[in-house]
């Protein structure tokens, strides 16, 4: 026999979703006839599966341990050691700064992602155990592009992923980049349009009209500094769309520097000559949290977070600012 005892990250969840996660092997009817036949119990009664869970709650499986092993694997993915820049973190979340040319989730079980360096890190640093690994997975709340560098937000704890996940779905979290772009952009500016995905090629197309399975998309963009040249631009995403500012901003012909997908081939080979630029200059800076948020990450309402660029934004920014 096992005892799970529940706690704030089995929490608010269906007996059977825990379930089928402790017993990651096993088919669902093998755990529901271990529920009927009251094998499993929750809090010493029978269960049916749709229980919410409470922290404090107790669920016994009367099985062999040699069962529950056959039934159970816990994978946890060997990484190399990678040091994470973290901008803030508590008991539930983490904002990392996440570096250009990361992933920030796998595409295919071969890949290495922030992902997996988050659970190496909290595992190396006591703050997650393989046994706690049966019933929840720590995971990115948001995703940014691979060659796109800064905030990633992502839950330590059920509660925690669960808000964050909640307020980026809702857009209650302001969302704001910084970008290099092709030419003078003048004044503060509300840009609108329709967003259509090719799946074949991963790529987008703006659109001025709607049509058929593109989305509405919303992008506000303000200048900070240019050189006639170049302007460094803040971006807040009004609507969260893949390839979103990237796409728009090209669309009205400013294009993100160092970008291959969208960009200007001119304008990417002269950045990389002169100042090593290699990716799209687009970067995750600030994050401005919801002004109420739900217990227990009350204490973030409205704050601020922000993370530093890479080395390629302060080389190309001061060499705008001495053209001013």
């Amino acid at each position: 026999m096992q005892v799970v005892k529940i706690t704030k990250n089995e929490a608010g969840q269906r007996l059977d979703k825990l379930l089928a996660k402790y017993l990651n092997l096993a088919g669902k009817s093998f755990i529901y006839k271990m529920l009927r036949k009251k094998n499993i119990t929750l809090n010493g009664k029978k269960c049916d599966g749709s229980e919410k869970l409470s922290e404090g709650d107790e669920v016994k499986l009367f099985l062999s341990d040699e069962t529950i092993e056959k039934f159970s694997e816990v994978k946890i993915q060997k990484v190399k050691k990678t040091k994470l820049n973290v901008v803030y973190e508590d008991n539930d979340i983490i904002l990392i700064n996440k570096p250009s040319g990361m992933l920030s989730q796998k595409a295919k079980d071969s890949d290495e992602s922030l992902v997996e360096y988050l659970i190496d890190y909290l595992l190396d640093s006591g703050q997650l155990t393989g046994e706690e690994m049966r019933q929840f997975r720590p995971s990115v709340c948001n995703r940014l592009d691979r060659n796109t560098s800064g905030i990633v937000i992502a839950g330590k704890s059920l509660p925690g992923l669960q808000i964050m996940s909640k307020a980026i779905k809702e857009r209650t979290i302001g969302k704001y980049y910084l970008c290099i772009v092709k030419g003078k952009v003048d004044g503060t500016k509300e840009i609108s349009g329709f967003l259509k995905k090719d799946e074949k090629t991963n790529q987008v197309k703006v659109l001025k009209h709607e049509e058929k399975d593109a989305l509405p998309i919303r992008t506000l963009y303000r200048p900070l500094l240019s050189d006639g040249k170049h302007t460094l631009l803040e971006v807040k995403l009004i609507t969260g769309r893949s390839h979103q500012i990237r796409a728009h901003l090209a669309s009205i012909g400013h294009p993100i520097a160092g970008d291959y997908k969208y960009g200007d081939p001119r304008l990417n080979a002269a950045v990389k000559e002169k100042y090593g630029v290699k990716s799209q200059m687009l970067h995750a800076w600030r994050l401005v949290m919801p002004s109420r948020m739900e217990e227990p990450l009350s204490g973030l309402s409205g704050r601020e977070f922000t993370a530093k660029p890479p080395a390629e934004f302060d080389a190309m920014t001061a060499e705008m600012e001495k053209k001013q």
